[in-house]
């Protein structure tokens, strides 16, 4: 076998596995006979280990393996269980994603849950997107609107992880993220302070949380990084989504390409309101974005720090600081 792991330390949280359990999963995958030719590990992921598995056929098949369970935060555990049981839900874009080929949550044969997907065609927009001239990107964000629009329209009966646990109030499903979120960074040896005073600020007003009665399907992390781009074409156009692990049923105004969208008024990705429609302006909606906009910083603070960025995580909490003396009017 052609083993290529990317190289990391013993610290690092993302941790490969060895050529001799890369050859056990696929043959429990894919039968005794099932021959690994290759398997090169895959970059700019920043949660699971992926490796592009050869086996003898026309197209390598992508590998997916979870952190050990001990090494996941209390804030989203079992992600990778989460995005499969989103998969139903995310039937109206399901011609974009790469399909399941088999699943393992049993820990029988590592001690981490894996999956293997289909390969998507064509080339990840991380890289690609910038090798088009600033004047078509925005057919980019048109599409990437699209998508999150025809995602969004997706209806659910109570807000949290798909995978659960959910709730019948969208206030207490965020207020439970925020709890273990905080016990994460406690866990970690970090000052938890400014997630603790959001919280006790954003409860002031919790009924303008609650104004939000009907779950919606939040992807949770559509972006650029998330997507794939049809090859040789003369503008860039989506081929591909992956990595649906972090759904939620919610406001879609709480969600990732919402937050993203708004962050540079006036450049390519203005395009994504042509196609997704414009969110609400009102007094309510603006005082709930804030404190989506403190969550999707609080989801960092941990990432920052397993990447030693110590600095952001400083900079990070003085955003959420920022944003709770907001809420306080």
């Amino acid at each position: 076998m052609d083993y290529r792991p990317l190289t990391r330390s013993a610290s690092d949280f993302q941790q490969a596995i060895s050529a001799a359990d890369i050859r056990a999963v696929t043959r429990a995958a894919f039968g005794g006979s099932a021959d690994v030719v290759s398997a090169v590990e895959l970059g700019g992921g920043f949660y699971n280990s992926t490796f592009k598995v050869g086996i003898g056929q026309d197209r390598p098949v992508i590998l997916r393996v979870a952190p050990e369970p001990a090494r996941q935060a209390r804030a989203d555990p079992e992600l990778m269980r989460n995005e499969y049981a989103s998969v139903p839900y995310l039937a109206p874009v399901a011609d974009l994603l790469p399909r399941n080929l088999a699943v393992d949550f049993t820990h029988q044969v590592i001690g981490r849950d894996y999956l293997f997907q289909t390969m998507l065609e064509g080339v990840p927009a991380a890289t690609a997107l910038k090798s088009y001239p600033e004047q078509v990107r925005g057919g980019f964000y048109r599409e990437l609107g699209a998508v999150a629009r025809a995602i969004h329209g997706v209806r659910g009966r109570q807000f949290g992880p798909v995978a659960g646990p959910t709730y019948e109030r969208w206030s207490d499903a965020l207020f439970a993220w925020f709890d273990r979120a905080a016990a994460d960074l406690t866990d970690h040896g970090l000052d938890a302070s400014a997630v603790t005073e959001l919280m006790r600020m954003a409860d002031r007003n919790r009924q303008v949380l609650d104004e939000v009665r009907e779950p919606r399907l939040l992807h949770g992390d559509l972006w650029v990084g998330n997507t794939m781009l049809a090859a040789s074409s003369p503008v860039p156009s989506i081929s591909g989504v992956f990595d649906c692990d972090r759904t939620w049923w919610g406001d879609p105004e709480a969600d990732w390409p919402i937050y993203l969208a708004l962050r540079k008024p006036g450049s390519e990705r203005d395009a994504f309101w042509s196609s997704y429609g414009r969110v609400q302006q009102t007094e309510e909606a603006r005082w709930r974005a804030k404190v989506y906009e403190a969550k999707h910083a609080a989801a960092l603070l941990l990432e920052f720090h397993r990447f030693g960025r110590e600095e952001e995580v400083e900079k990070t909490n003085n955003e959420i600081r920022d944003l709770t003396a907001t809420l306080r009017g």
